[in-house]
């Protein structure tokens, strides 16, 4: 005859029971000693995370984001003193308006302003909108030194224009013509303002100066990001 094994004989009793009788001690499926299992699970989803909101729900028109004065005095005898609202399917993420013209003797002094906006929204999967500004503005002086058509390139950084701006001035060439030009980008929270600025000098006119561009696509941005509300 077999010994008698007691914890044989409790699991074979246990077994035996209703379901709802494991609940009691003795049968429970930990350790003999008959200690209670104190572990609970832990939740299967992670809370989403959180952003901070947007500061700017909304963008200006980029044709009337500089005063008139302004734009006769960047683009003399523009074509359009209101300037060209480039299509744009959500204005309230992008917008963007063009002036040029031509001045001078036959109007060989030529000169070309675009104002660009961008907003970003705050999400959990793309994170907040100032972080996606700060990424978009460096893409967009990036962008210069990538285009093999761009030289003599050169950056700086310009204070007292929104949390921060960048001046980017170089030289390129369009149909076998020269032209010099400046592109200042500058970023306020979650809103990102572009100026391209850029001129020649048709039938022997000069270009115009590099100083002049630079401070001129510095005011337009300023005024620019003033509208922004």
């Amino acid at each position: 005859m077999h010994p008698f094994d007691p914890r044989l004989a409790r699991k074979i009793v246990c077994a035996a029971v209703a379901a709802p009788v494991l609940l009691v001690a003795g049968c429970s499926s930990g350790s003999d000693d008959g200690g209670d299992d104190k572990s609970t699970a832990s939740p299967s989803g992670k809370p989403s995370p959180t952003v901070a909101p947007a500061k700017f729900e909304q963008l200006p028109d980029p044709c009337k984001s500089l005063p008139k004065d302004t734009v006769e005095d960047t683009v003399p005898n523009a074509d359009n003193v209101k300037g060209k609202n480039l299509t744009s399917t959500d204005t309230q993420r992008y917008g963007s308006c063009l002036w040029s013209g031509g001045h001078g003797k036959n109007n060989a002094n030529y000169r070309s302003l675009t104002v660009s906006l961008k907003r970003f929204e705050s999400g959990p999967s793309v994170g907040s909108g100032d972080k996606q500004a700060q990424r978009y503005l460096k893409e967009e002086v990036s962008t210069v030194a990538a285009d093999k058509d761009n030289k003599k390139a050169t950056d700086e950084q310009v204070s007292g224009l929104g949390q921060e701006a960048v001046s980017i001035g170089y030289e390129t060439a369009k149909k076998k013509q020269d032209y010099r030009v400046n592109r200042t980008v500058t970023r306020n929270y979650n809103v990102v303002v572009t100026i391209d600025y850029e001129g020649t000098g048709f039938e022997g006119a000069d270009q115009p100066s590099a100083d002049d561009l630079r401070k001129k696509a510095a005011k337009a941005a300023k005024e620019t990001l003033a509208t922004v509300k």
